[in-house]
Formats: structure tokens, C-alpha cells, sequence
């Protein structure tokens, strides 16, 4: 049994103001390439899209049609599984689920946890191919608690209880082996600075080993491959984003993992390069160096990220630099030998700690350390937006 593992399209997404629509359609592109002819001639028995196909809940309809256009092709040839996750609108990434032809299977509800797609490949090997919808914990705690007490307010309580049903399902199909996509933030593992945080409580990782008797965990979030921390017996993946989607991610080799399953042993994966349709550089040096020096020619069709270190700010800096390098997105001026005081009114925040967070703009904005109270307050405020934004998201247009 082979199968391809991706995620974290978030069609729709821009890149400091560019539309990514055309990156991300050469990318999608070549996925179905891939899965049209495998680099070893080895038929893909299913692709699995581990959550993120979108990254707003309401996408631009070019996404939508991006989507089906993608998902149309690769049914015509396989088995297709999508999850929904935090950045998707599970009801509207679900809708019309049950009218897909039978190689289409679109996980987006609670209900559908512990019901597989069976599939058998080729040579025999039969797998049960299950999928866990983003967990939003203020929701799932009580959705999987049975009728009894809800369960702990974290991702590890809710993703672990989805876990338990899959297993408990599982226990009744002895020789079948089990994969299952789920959108989570796994504890060991390296985000970037382009993930949304998904943090409940201060807490927002869940451990490697709440997958365990799983033979393949096909996870989506995090941006970049890795494998982290898990269970004995059980393979655990981050297959990254197809596209570069911050400049954390410029030396990031982008993939999609071809997972092989036999009727017994590990899972073994290979990863398979995904092509950028444009690459990303940061470059520093004073304007006339940028401009003129040949070092950096093979940046300038390049995504760039430029920082500036004359000593007086060069006028109509960001035309002459984009003379040279049109795709410039971010020029910063730093003069050489002057005190480094970061970049904190650009930093991305996405993935730290609210406390931390709100510490540090209490002490900004009142110049003295912030106290215990007041960090909780902002820690509320900030856990409430968040879920406001998610209720936001699923609900439906008027």
C-alpha cells in the first residue's frame, strides 16, 4: 500500500500583500503529477491532505475553484482523504460530503472519527485510513466526553480521547493496518513563522505518543517535514507545507511524503521535493553594494527580504531596490554600528505564549513590569478573540 502525504495548502494565503494564487497552483500542479506518474512507477493507493486546505475560513472563490480543480483530478485516479483544520471552516470545507463519488472522503465532523476508509492495495495489504478534524478543546472536550464530566481543557485530553475511539474501532479489524491524519501541534516539533497559534490554557502541543498502536500518524499544522517524538511501532510525520509560506521557511526543502505500508513492519517514508515556483533570500549590505555587486544576481527573481545598513536612509529606497529586485517584499533599515534593538514591531507572534505576549506589551506601553492580574486578563482576552474567531469562521454566510 502506498500513499501520499500533504497538507497545509492554505489556498488563499498571501505573502506580505502577493497573491500566492499562481505559486499555489503550480505547486498543486505538481502534486498531481506525482500521483499521475509516480517517480517509480509505484501506483499511489490514496493521497491524505492532513488539514489547512484553506487559510481563511470565508476563502476567495479562485481558492474554492483552485480546490476543485486539484481534488476533481486526483480522485480520477485515486483515493482521496481530507481533514479540515484550524485555519478551514469545517462546515464549509465539508459541505456536499456526502454527494462526492466514493474516492472522495472529506473529514470535518466529530461524528465521522471512527468511521475509516478501507482500503486495500495491490498487493493485498488492507489499511484503515482514519481522520481527526482540527480539535478546538472548548468544544471536543465536551462533544467526546460521552454525556459524562468534559474532559480536560487542552489538545492532548480531546486529541487523546479521538485516539481512543479509533483504537477502540480498530480492535475489531485484526489485520488491518491503521493510519490516521490528524492537525496538531506535536510536542518536539519546530513551528515557523507561519502558523496560527492554536494555544488553549497556555498549552497548545500534545505528545507524539498519544498515537501510539497507530502504524502511520499523517499530521498537518507545522510547515516544515520532521518527524518528531513516538510511540515504538509507530511512525509519526509532518509532511509541510507544499509552498513557502514565511521567510522562516527559505531554506526549508518543501515536500509531499510517499508512505509504504506492508501487511507488516514500520511504515517507511520518502520524502519528495517539491519544486518552488519562486525562491526566497534575505540579503543585507548598503544600497550601492545591493545594487551593483554580482553576489547577489541570483536573488533577483527571487522573493527577498532586504535589509539596508547605510547610515542615512537612501531616498526612494524601495524603487531603487526593486529596480533591481522586483519581488522585494520587506526593506528594513539598519545602519552599520548602530544598537540593535530588533525588530519588535515586526516580529510574527503567532506561536508565543499569550503570558508571554501580554507581559511583554503591559511593560511596553506602561514602562513597568506587569503584574499577575494583569496578565491574566490578558490572557482571557486573548483566549476569548481566539474563539470568537473560530465561531466566526464556521459559521455560515448569510
Amino acid at each position: 500500500m502506498r500513499l501520499l502525504h500533504t497538507s497545509d495548502w492554505h489556498l488563499g494565503r498571501t505573502l506580505h500583500g502577493v497573491n500566492l494564487h499562481e505559486a499555489q497552483t503550480a505547486v498543486l500542479e505538481r502534486i498531481c503529477e506525482l500521483v499521475e506518474d509516480p517517480p517509480d512507477g509505484v501506483p499511489i493507493d490514496a493521497v491524505l491532505v492532513a488539514g489547512d486546505v484553506y487559510d481563511r475560513g470565508v476563502p476567495p472563490v479562485e481558492s474554492v475553484q483552485l480546490f476543485e480543480w486539484t481534488l476533481s483530478r486526483l480522485s480520477a485516479v485515486t483515493t482521496v482523504v481530507v481533514t479540515s483544520g484550524n485555519h478551514d471552516s469545517a462546515i464549509r470545507l465539508g459541505y456536499g460530503a456526502g454527494l462526492f463519488r466514493d474516492s472522495i472522503r472529506m473529514v470535518t465532523d466529530l461524528g465521522q472519527l471512527d468511521l475509516p476508509m478501507l482500503l486495500e492495495g495491490s498487493d493485498g495489504v488492507r489499511v484503515a485510513v482514519y481522520g481527526i478534524p482540527y480539535l478546538d478543546p472548548d468544544h471536543a472536550r465536551v462533544a467526546l466526553a460521552g454525556g459524562r464530566e468534559p474532559l480536560p481543557r487542552s489538545h492532548q485530553a480531546v486529541v487523546g480521547a479521538a485516539c481512543d475511539r479509533i483504537r477502540a474501532d480498530l480492535a475489531d479489524r485484526p489485520g488491518v493496518r491503521s493510519v490516521v491524519l490528524a492537525h496538531a501541534f506535536v510536542a518536539g516539533a519546530e513551528p515557523s513563522d507561519s502558523e496560527r497559534s492554536i494555544m488553549v490554557g497556555g498549552v497548545d502541543r500534545v505528545a507524539g505518543t498519544v498515537f501510539h498502536d497507530i502504524d502511520y500518524a499523517a499530521l498537518g499544522h507545522l510547515h516544515g517535514p520532521q518527524a518528531p517524538d513516538s510511540a515504538e511501532g509507530s511512525v509519526v510525520r509532518y509532511s509541510g507545507s507544499p509552498l513557502r509560506y514565511s521567510f522562516s521557511e527559505q531554506d526549508q526543502q518543501k515536500v509531499v511524503l510517499l508512505v509504504d505500508l506492508d501487511a507488516s513492519g514500520p511504515a517507511r517514508v520518502t520524502p519528495v521535493e517539491v519544486v518552488q515556483p519562486r525562491t526566497m533570500a534575505t540579503l543585507r549590505g548598503c544600497l550601492d553594494e545591493l545594487l551593483e555587486s554580482p553576489t547577489f544576481a541570483g536573488a533577483e527573481s527571487a522573493w527577498v527580504r532586504i535589509t539596508i545598513t547605510d547610515r542615512v536612509r537612501p531616498d526612494s529606497l524601495m524603487d531603487r531596490l526593486k529596480s533591481r529586485f522586483p519581488h522585494a517584499l520587506q526593506v528594513f533599515h539598519e545602519p552599520e554600528g548602530a544598537i540593535d534593538r530588533g525588530r519588535s514591531g515586526t516580529t510574527v507572534v503567532s506561536e508565543r505564549d499569550p503570558r508571554e505576549l501580554g507581559s511583554d506589551f503591559i511593560a511596553y506601553v506602561t514602562k513597568a513590569e506587569a503584574s499577575g492580574g494583569e496578565v491574566d486578563v490578558f490572557e482571557a482576552g486573548f483566549e476569548a478573540a481566539v474563539r470568537a474567531q473560530h465561531r466566526a469562521e464556521a459559521q455560515e454566510v448569510g
